[in-house]
């Protein structure tokens, strides 16, 4: 950002019609300042070198030099550089989108296709404006934590009440072991948004294929994304990754990701005990379909204390109702950090209402959802040796 405060934007589109659009949206907030526009990967490339922005809205699909490639460049040379992929809605657009949020991509928007320029300006405006106030918050974030000693060791009097409270709660309950102790979990419960790609990518293939329980996520995405998401990860894993489907029967090591579009929760059938998904459309909650909370809500009536919640990185608060609701049957709440997550939103509410178990970075939420199933320290560990490596052993 600069001295104003300004983010300082490049728009990057192979079409005049969205780039004007992009650049239209943006303009008419007066702490963004559109630098400049370029029409293909190369000019992009020479814009950023010279016009030093500090956010790139991507195109994903344009000739020659495509966003995929640029992003990699980006990624090597000016690292600091954030990056909002723009993409189309097609199968291959969603599994090249997946592989950009993978590789560091900050988040990501559809490109609205309605036919109608005002519509397409209003929907992508509703889309993209969100993200940008969460990048925005996250520079604010690095901007003043830049230079300065850590939070530990600065004095009471310079931290806010809720500062005080998230950095001696993130101390006291990092590298819980009473898990160990507990009552098993039978299910899983994860909710993730910004930056799920990413999370997801470093904690499911730490997770054995005889985890011994079906682990159900909801990540914030549109139809055709979450499809493509899950075969990305199923690549990498050693339990089995999809899409749910309604009627879906929860089998032990599974990850299920609920479909883009709608929501996902646990039913029984005729008052069994046997779980199954159902995935319906009833209306957004928190403005998100699928909803965490929704998920979550139904982990707490049919598990109870038999369960672990997992509230990972994302803006907003979608998840906080549900994580209270799971908490309050007994299960175990787990909570990634401020400092790994892409953007701090979805954890700080039950972090600050103090339902929360353990507070942990990233690289530490395998370990401690291992624990709360019955696999302690020495299986989390021989799981962390063997996970990310894309060709580890595939399950049959």
């Amino acid at each position: 950002m600069n001295a104003s405060g300004e983010l300082r934007v490049l728009v990057v589109d192979d079409s005049v019609v969205y780039r004007m659009m992009v650049s239209d949206v943006l303009s008419g907030f007066s702490n963004i300042q559109v630098v400049g526009t370029a029409h293909n990967g190369a000019a992009a490339l020479a814009k950023v070198a010279s016009l030093k922005p500090d956010l790139v809205t991507l195109d994903i699909e344009m000739p020659d030099m495509d966003g995929f490639e640029v992003l990699s460049v980006l990624a090597k040379q000016f690292p600091r550089v954030g990056v909002i992929m723009i993409s189309g809605s097609a199968g291959k657009g969603g599994s090249r989108t997946i592989k950009a949020l993978e590789q560091g991509a900050f988040d990501f928007v559809v490109k609205p296709e309605k036919g109608d320029l005002d519509g397409n300006r209003v929907q992508l405006e509703q889309h993209l404006i969100p993200i940008l106030r969460s990048f925005s918050r996250m520079r604010d974030i690095q901007s003043i934590l830049k230079g300065k000693k850590p939070l530990q060791s600065q004095g009471r009097e310079k931290q806010s009440t809720g500062d005080n409270f998230l950095t001696q709660k993130s101390a006291s309950l990092e590298n819980s072991t009473s898990f160990e102790n507990s009552v098993k979990s039978r299910v899983v419960a994860l909710g993730v948004s910004t930056g799920g790609p990413v999370a997801l990518g470093k904690i499911l293939p730490l997770f054995p294929g005889d985890i011994g329980v079906p682990i159900v996520v909801v990540q914030h995405m549109p139809p055709v994304f979450t499809r493509a998401l899950a075969e990305s990860l199923d690549k990498k894993c050693e339990i089995l990754v999809r899409e749910a489907r309604d009627g879906d029967p929860l089998v032990p090591g599974t990850a299920y990701i609920a479909p883009g579009g709608f929501h996902m929760k646990v039913v029984t059938q005729n008052q069994g005990e046997k779980k199954f998904l159902q995935i319906t459309d009833d209306p957004p909650e928190n403005g998100c379909r699928p909803s965490v909370d929704y998920l979550f809500r139904s982990v707490a009536a049919h598990f109870g204390a038999c369960a672990t919640g997992v509230i990972m990185t994302g803006m907003g608060y979608d998840g906080a109702q549900g994580v209270k609701q799971m908490s309050e049957q007994g299960a175990r709440i787990i909570a990634q950090d401020e400092k790994t997550s892409a953007v701090f939103g979805m954890a700080k509410r039950p972090i600050e209402w103090g339902i929360v178990d353990a507070v942990v970075p990233l690289e530490k939420l395998a370990v401690e959802i291992l624990k709360t199933v019955g696999m302690g320290k020495k299986r989390a560990a021989s799981s962390n040796a063997a996970g990310g490596d894309e060709t580890s052993p595939r399950k049959l």
